[in-house]
């Protein structure tokens, strides 16, 4: 793999969970690997009074923790030296002012400001860095989820930050696009002409997208109870998977022809609101139970929630999309904490043939079914009907698989790596654009908007299941099912 150009990342909310968990590991393995270019520097930024040495050993336990027996001492040096740290509070304009130290020189190097802090201070950090002239030409910067909590916040956010940056330095990351799954599902669409043909209405039934987890709220209690599985999970992660499912095939590889398209499946959504929104969507709040074999309190007895919060930890929704191509066809979503097990896909259930010449189940276990896996296996399974062994002509489910770490032994990406990559390398395909961001707000905000205003509580579910009942009653009223209840 090619070395990175040289650059300087300056980590903001450096020393916070996402950036021990998965950027500063992410940077040791591009760095194993040889991808990072000697003179690239690190600059981690918080608000804690660290010395340099007291930051690197922050890092280097988190790295030994998260790579278990692919940490290596001297690769570790290696990466050490690159490091460096700078106590920076954002409402502190001296802080910002001793931020120019570790970057100076350096204004024709590729300068990354990755925002790994709560979005109310995405605002004020870049017009920090502005205001102490710390953004080059070469300067981009990375906005983590959640941009803004509903379209007026987020627009604002866009506000602040564009009159800073340029669109084409504004990388707006969601890490499942990072996925190589996510990838793969790219490459089957437009890579092949056998899927084309039946990517459409009257070839497929029905679409699900299911983003369950077996844990629970742990560190992100405080953050969680004011969010909600809605803007969590669905607003960003699912509809940005939907979009790539049903968008067109966009005129070539450029960043914005794909998310052109993207967005036309974003504004063809067809509006929740009132009580419409209130007959397709469930929400739902873990209570006490059990998962992978340990009990587990149930949502209002977490530390951090209140004891009588109705956030919701489940969603599911009948959406659709009013397009050519896709119009008729439900995309049944669903998102959830404390659920049975930790599972990621995308189901695209094919029509049956018209005229069943032969003995075989009942549907909907008979149905052709493209199962995309995203967590924890990443892998693509074709079921299709084969003759079962006998005299007789019995039809039986037979299962076509790639599994990706099977097939291609070579080493893989984490997303944020991949990601990483890309902004140090300016690719904004795999990047959300502002028009892209508020069009999935305008269709989320409308939901919530009928909770509130019908009073609608989440039904409790136990934790280790499926989620509220209500959720397949949701599908069912339809004749299919979700993918687990088949």
């Amino acid at each position: 793999m090619d070395a990175l150009p040289t650059f300087d990342l300056v980590l903001f909310g450096g020393t916070g969970d996402l950036a021990m968990r998965k950027l500063l590991p992410a940077l040791y393995r591009r760095s194993a690997a040889g991808q990072l270019a000697s003179d690239s520097r690190i600059v981690g930024a918080a608000r804690s009074p660290l010395t340099r040495e007291q930051y690197l050993e922050k890092v280097e336990a988190t790295c030994r923790a998260h790579l278990g027996k692919q940490f290596d001492p001297q690769c570790w040096a290696r990466l050490a030296g690159q490091i460096s740290y700078c106590k920076v509070d954002a409402n502190s304009d001296e802080d910002f002012a001793a931020l120019r130290a570790p970057l100076a020189g350096r204004e024709a190097t590729v300068r990354v400001f990755f925002l790994s802090t709560a979005p109310d201070l995405f605002a004020v950090t870049c017009e920090g860095v502005a205001r102490h002239g710390l953004v080059t030409p070469h300067a981009r910067v990375v906005l983590e989820k959640p941009l803004g909590h509903d379209a007026r916040s987020s627009a604002e956010i866009d506000e602040r930050v564009g009159a800073i940056f340029a669109e084409g330095q504004i990388f707006r990351i969601d890490h499942y696009l990072g996925k190589e799954t996510v990838q793969n599902l790219l490459a089957l669409r437009f890579g092949n002409t056998l899927f084309e043909p039946l990517w459409r209405r009257g070839r497929i039934s029905h679409v699900q997208i299911t983003l369950a987890e077996d844990l629970g709220v742990e560190r992100r209690a405080d953050f969680y109870d004011r969010t909600g599985a809605l803007r969590d999970m669905v607003q960003n992660h699912i509809l940005q998977l939907l979009s790539i499912i049903a968008m067109e095939p966009p005129a070539s590889s450029d960043p914005d022809a794909l998310r052109d398209e993207k967005l036309k499946v974003l504004r063809a959504l067809r509006p929740l609101a009132g009580r419409e929104a209130l007959s397709r969507t469930v929400r739902g709040q873990y209570k006490a139970g059990a998962t992978n074999g340990r009990p587990v309190v149930g949502y209002r007895q977490e530390s951090g929630v209140s004891p009588d919060s109705t956030t919701e930890t489940f969603v599911a929704l009948k959406a659709q999309i009013d397009s050519w191509r896709w119009a008729g066809v439900p995309f049944y979503l669903r998102t959830g904490k404390r659920l049975q097990e930790k599972l990621s896909e995308i189901v695209l259930t094919f029509e049956d043939v018209p005229l069943a010449m032969f003995d075989r189940p009942a549907p909907p276990v008979s149905l052709n079914r493209l199962v995309i896996r995203l967590q924890p296996h990443e892998g693509i399974t074709l079921s299709v009907l084969g003759k079962y062994p006998g005299e007789a002509m019995l039809l039986r489910p037979v299962e076509l698989s790639l599994d990706f770490c099977e097939t291609f032994k070579t080493p893989r990406l984490d997303a944020y790596e991949r990601l990483l990559n890309d902004i140090v390398k300016g690719n904004l395909t795999l990047f959300m654009r502002r028009d892209e961001l508020q069009a999935a707000w305008r269709w989320i905000d409308p939901i919530r908007e009928a909770w509130l205003q019908y009073d609608y509580e989440p039904k409790t579910y136990t934790a280790g299941s499926w989620g509220p009942a209500a959720a397949s009653a949701l599908i069912g009223r339809d004749g299919f099912a979700w993918s687990n209840e088949l």
